[in-house]
This record gives C-alpha cells, structure tokens and sequence, in this order.
C-alpha cells in the first residue's frame, strides 16, 4: 500500500472516499467544516436529521457530496471534542474506520483523522497508527485457494496533515509501514498449514531473510548440533515427528558491537497435537498457529532491519512438531536440558517450556542486555486474560515495567503475573530436577517457574501469548500479535537523537 501526505484544501482532492472527524453534540472537525461549507451544508443536514451525531465508533457513507472532487465521505464519530481521546480510543476509531473502508472495496482513500487530538500522544504515533491500521484491515490470506478473492485491495492511503507536521507525520508513516510488514509476514507464517510451514519452511525463510536484508544473519542448526549441544529437552519434544526439528538464529547489528543485544526467543511447534496426551479433536487445526512466537519474532527481526534501527537485536527459533508416535517421549521419562538440569515430563502436552528452555539456555552465549521469549504457552493465560492482553512474567521489575508501558502505548497491552517464589514448589519432582507441570492450579504461572529456572543469569521477561496471537472459529486467523509490542520496546531502546 502506498501511503503519502497531502497539505492544502480538501476540496479537489481526488479519492474515492474522504474519512472526516465529527464530534459529540453535533460538532464538525475543520476538515468536515471545509466539506460542509463546499456542499452547502450537506453534512450539516445530514447530522441535524440524527442519522449520526458524533458519539465514538459511529460511522456513516455519503455518496456524491457535492462541492468536493472525491466520490465519497465517510463521516467517523469521535467523541467529545474539548477532551480528546485515549490512545485506545483514538485506535478503536480507527480500526473501525479502517475496517469499513477497507471491506467496501475502495482502491485509494483519504483519512483526515490526524486533526483529532490524541491525549499524550503526537502526530507522528497517531501517523504511525494509522499506517498499521489499514495494513491490517486490508490483510488478506488467501493464498491456499485455488480462486483468492478479486476484490480490490485498497492501494493507495493519502494522510490529510498540517504543513508544521508534515515531518512528524512522514516519520510515523515509514515506522507504520516498516512495522506493518513485519505483522503481515507474521500472520502470513502462522496462517500457513501445518504440512507447509514446518520446521524446514521456517528455517529456509530465516535464510531467505537474511539474503534479502544484507543486515541481518542467518544461522541454523540441525538435530545433530542440538545433540552435540546436549538440547535434551528441546530434541524430547521432536522424538514423535518425522519432520527434522530447527534451531534457527536471526542477528542484526545496528549499534555499535560493543552494545549488548536484546534476545528474542519465539517458540516454534509448527504443529501441536499435544504428542502421546493428545488434545481433543475439536479446534486441533488451531494449533498450527502454536508457531505464533516464532513468527512474531521473524516479523520483528524484519522490521527492526527495514527500519535500520541503530540497537542490536538477536531472535532465536526453537522449531519442532510435537506429534505422537512410537518413538515419541511419554509421559513420566526424565530427559536432560542444554542446563544440565533434568526434566520429570508429567504431560507431553507442556511441550513449548521444554524447547524454551533450551533455547534460553543457548541465548547466554549472545551475552544479552535482556531475553524476551515469546510463546503460545498455555490454556490457562486464555481463561485468566481473554483475548485482551498477554500475559508478562519476569524477573526484572524494570524489564517489565517497560514492556507493559511499550504495549500501553502501542495498544498491544501486556497484564503482569506474580511470579513468586511460592509457586515453585508446584513443580517439585520425586525423580528429577522439576517436572514440567504444576497442576491445574495458576497454570500459566508455574509454566512460566519452569523458564525462571533457566533464565537466572540475566534480564528475562516472558510473554504468554495463548490468548492474543490468533482469534478462533469461522473468522480464524492470526492477529500479528505482540510485533507491535515488541516495535515499541525496541524504539523506545533507540538513542533520542535518531530518526527514522
């Protein structure tokens, strides 16, 4: 999508629909004012009939407004004007706006929503905003049907902007769009089948990254390297599949090589049948999307390269099937971790701690600033939060703190979880070290005790996102999530003296 900034009147520009602002208690914006004044107070009559008066999330079509040169307008109610909107209204606003404008099928279209004050929040975040708005509004997976969809993708997306911000703006466009195509390339990975985004289909998109961007370096290791690494556990969940598991390093170098890098680590099961406990049938196809950690990382590391970020960033891609099978792991066999740790393996099913730990453990050796793994770990997370906010665990207040303001302000909201000494005891084992289940009771809790135990040596922070990165039934589909969480973190990283 080709996104640019217009300055001057509204009256002669071509598009096939204007999206305006107007207010609670009948108010117009100064962009829909200019309109109404042009078509003689069309809108004006429009908004005393009460056919829309304002409130936030109304939107409303007119056709053929006279007085003006573009096809439509599309009236957005934004609410009380003298108070301005949160930033989750502001994008609530526009998600909707987005989505209507996007599902008519209009190839170009004009947005003047930038006039509408955003309380702690400037032109270039609410620029960026609405690039990542439409770039998701306008996603389309469709390309396992033998006959995708004709209808017109929107092309091209013009920002209505004041001249003093014109330069804010055109920076909040090229971080949206940098960000935007990272979420696209997640949700393109996650919504792939599982017999075609396997380990092997992720590792060769690593490197095929990696020789697209000349600033970033791919390395993949295969099971007889996870061997010689002693990647017990890892290696204990890929025991079932027939499909070789990966182990799948992205690096980019943007600051100095004497900054230390924060490490991602995505979680990879291309396919989780729950191996020997095997799940129910009923919504199973769902867990191709149990790689959503692993994408967000592939998304992430995009971005942060497009966007030449001037901080260094490592992600890190345990990547595995958890299939059942004779030779698969059962439960009550006690396997040994890179850590030299051993693991009680109470359930199969509590298959993407076993491969996180391992990775955690491999990441030391990038000397990292912080860790931050990313994970569809557990059902629990999805009963405590919903779909609204990942779950976030740590063992740095800091780490944490910053991570849930990044994700306030993004509008990719995190939750924190105690992570208290007290759950630890869950995870005893009469045999092992630990087992990798701690009852039913604060499941997403104690699954993130199980990481805390290989993540002692530095700054870790754990996101669950069970709940966030896919939505499920008719409308099925990966939502991109926690890539603009993660984008956030990583600028707010970035020295105040760069630009985009």
């Amino acid at each position: 999508m080709e996104i640019s900034i217009k300055l001057g009147s509204v009256r002669t520009l071509k598009a096939a629909c204007i999206a305006v602002p107007i207010f609670s208690g009948r108010r117009l914006s100064p962009t829909a004012q200019s309109i109404d004044k042009a078509s003689r107070g069309a809108l004006s009559r429009v908004i005393k009939r009460g056919d829309i008066i304002g409130n936030q999330g109304e939107v409303l079509m007119l056709p053929d407004v006279a007085g003006i040169a573009a096809e439509r307008v599309l009236l957005v109610g934004c609410g009380k004007q003298q108070e301005g909107l949160s930033g989750q209204e502001y994008l609530t606003v526009l998600n909707k706006t987005a989505k209507t404008l996007c599902d008519a099928g209009l190839k170009n279209v004009t947005s003047a929503l930038l006039e509408v004050t955003v309380r702690e929040r400037d032109s270039c975040w609410k620029a960026r905003q609405t690039a990542l708005a439409f770039s998701a509004a306008s996603y389309r997976f469709d390309k396992m049907k033998s006959k995708p969809s004709r209808k017109a993708l929107l092309g091209r997306l013009t920002l209505l902007a004041e001249r003093a911000d014109q330069a804010a703006v055109a920076i909040g466009i090229r971080l949206g769009k940098g960000i935007g195509d990272g979420v696209v390339l997640t949700r393109d990975l996650a919504n792939l089948p599982g017999n075609h985004c396997t380990p092997t289909h992720l590792a060769i998109t690593a490197v095929e990254l990696a020789q697209r961007m000349s600033n970033l370096k791919a390395t993949v290791l295969n099971e007889a390297d996870m061997q010689k690494l002693g990647m017990g556990s890892l290696l204990s969940v890929a025991h079932g599949s027939r499909q070789p598991p990966k182990l799948i390093t992205l690096e980019y170098q943007g600051g100095p090589r004497h900054i230390k890098p924060v490490v991602l680590v995505g979680k990879g099961v291309t396919f989780d049948s729950g191996g020997i406990s095997l799940k129910p049938g009923a919504a199973m196809d769902e867990m191709k999307f149990d790689m959503a950690g692993a994408a967000c990382v592939f998304g992430v590391l995009q971005a942060v390269a497009a966007l030449a970020l001037p901080i260094n960033v490592v992600g890190v891609v345990p990547a595995t099937e958890n299939m059942p099978d004779g030779n698969a792991t059962k439960p009550g066999d006690v396997v040994t971790s890179m850590s030299g740790q051993t693991i009680e393996i109470l359930n199969t099913d509590a298959e993407g701690r076993l491969i996180l730990c391992d990775a955690l453990t491999y990441s030391a050796r990038f000397d990292p600033e912080v860790i931050i793994d990313i994970a569809t770990l557990t059902g629990a997370c999805v009963i405590a939060l919903g779909s609204h906010a990942s779950g976030l665990l740590g063992n740095d207040d800091a780490l944490a703190e910053a991570l849930l303001s990044a994700g306030q302000r993004a509008g990719d909201r995190a939750w924190r979880l105690p992570l208290w000494e007290d759950y630890q005891k869950q995870l005893e084992s009469p045999f092992a070290d630990m087992a990798n289940i701690g009852g039913r009771e604060a499941g997403t809790i104690t699954a993130a005790c199980f990481l805390a135990r290989f993540t002692k040596a530095y700054r870790w922070a754990h996101l669950d996102i069970a709940g966030t990165a896919w939505t499920g039934g008719k409308t099925k589909g990966a939502t991109g999530r926690p890539v603009p969480l993660l984008m956030e973190y990583l600028l707010e990283r970035c020295p105040t003296s760069w630009v985009a």
